[in-house]
């Protein structure tokens, strides 16, 4: 039987570099608002979207995007859902 999960369409939730947030705060808030994302893999993310100007930190259904977006933007990031 496949969960919900394998059967909606997947989006990409991605996190914007910015000038403002300090190295320390991003992990802790991807730490806070994605739920299984270790320390080692939120600082992996971090540095990507530090390094690149954004980088990939889930690929999920609609709602659940929609709600890390809205955790993310509540703790001062910028995401966007592709």
């Amino acid at each position: 039987m496949r969960s919900l999960r394998d059967t909606l369409p997947p989006y990409r939730v991605i996190l914007h570099n910015d000038d403002v947030n300090t190295q320390d705060h991003v992990v802790h808030a991807l730490i806070s608002s994605v739920p299984g994302i270790s320390r080692g893999r939120a600082l992996e993310i971090m540095l990507e979207a530090h390094n690149l100007g954004h980088a990939q930190v889930v690929k999920c259904p609609l709602e659940l995007a929609e709600l890390y977006q809205e955790r993310f933007a509540s703790l001062g990031l910028t995401a966007t859902i592709e």
